[in-house]
């Protein structure tokens, strides 16, 4: 898969490692207060796989790393959700359709879908994780006969912080696929979910430990309880896959910003199954 491929490029075998490729600003719109949606136009196709990231620039100001939050698309298009959190990202919340930035990769490793092929799926986000995961999910619904029951359990702190409710509604209508939206707190917003954390619906939710497998995508401290939920149910290390979304740099393993022990998550991940990672004292 793309995701495999990218990891064995070297530099010279394709520029876009290093070199930005101008993109245009084809839709925006925002999903919350500090989450703004983009539609990018590139000038060939990226040719990514689900949960690689690439890094986002604007001239003079600087470059961040961005989840990617689509699947494969044949229009040579890319969709990335962008949270205001410093500098560059304000600059980048002030652009609109018509305006330019720059696209370095994919990066990183992948779901791999041949892992999931004739299983059962349960996914679990947190918060901003469900950008990320959406990648995933649109090959999952896109190929819903390959796959057994689905899952999705997302969870965030309050309504206000919800993104992509509308294609939330839209997974949940597909027949093998059930999205299970959680609040840590309502704080007095209409909510028509459930209130909870995202580990609540584990302990009771039908779960075939020998034919399933799970992805999750969040915070930090999310995957300490989920794992402890999942290793309660016997879901084997090997099946469960975690999206490290470790603070990258320059996104070819050079500069160990992202490092985990010995691994740089730039390259062997962000996705790595919890059997390779539950003794490195830094992954969670």
């Amino acid at each position: 898969m793309a995701a495999q491929s990218m990891r064995q490029l070297s530099a010279a075998a394709d520029p876009r490692l290093f070199i930005p490729v101008a993109s245009r600003i084809l839709e925006t719109r925002n999903l919350t207060e500090r989450e703004k949606y983009y539609r990018l136009g590139l000038p060939h196709s990226l040719g990514h796989g689900p949960g690689q990231f690439v890094m986002v620039s604007y001239p003079g100001v600087g470059e961040a790393p961005l989840s990617i939050c689509c699947g494969p698309r044949q229009d040579n298009q890319l969709e990335l959700v962008i949270r205001r959190v410093g500098s560059l990202t304000q600059v980048l919340h002030g652009l609109e359709a018509g305006d330019t930035l720059g696209i370095r990769g994919p990066f990183g490793s992948g779901f791999d879908l041949e892992e999931f092929y004739g299983r059962d799926v349960l996914l679990i986000a947190g918060g901003l994780g469900l950008v990320p995961m959406r990648s995933l999910i649109q090959l999952l619904v896109e190929q819903p006969g390959r796959f057994g029951r689905i899952t999705l359990i997302v969870g965030y702190r309050t309504p206000a912080e919800e993104l992509f409710r509308e294609d939330a509604g839209g997974w949940n209508l597909i027949p093998n696929l059930e999205v299970i939206r959680l609040v840590d707190d309502r704080a007095h917003l209409p909510w028509d979910g459930e209130v909870g954390l995202v580990t609540a619906p584990l302990a009771d939710l039908p779960l075939d430990v020998d034919n399933t497998v799970a992805a999750l995508i969040g915070p930090p401290v999310m995957y300490k309880f989920v794992i402890m939920e999942l290793m309660a149910r016997n879901l084997p290390h090997s099946r469960i896959f975690v999206d490290l979304e470790r603070r990258m740099k320059c996104g070819i393993g050079k500069c160990g910003h992202c490092q985990i022990n010995h691994l740089y998550c730039c390259r062997a991940g962000p996705v790595f199954r919890f059997s390779e990672i539950a003794s490195l004292q830094e992954a969670l």
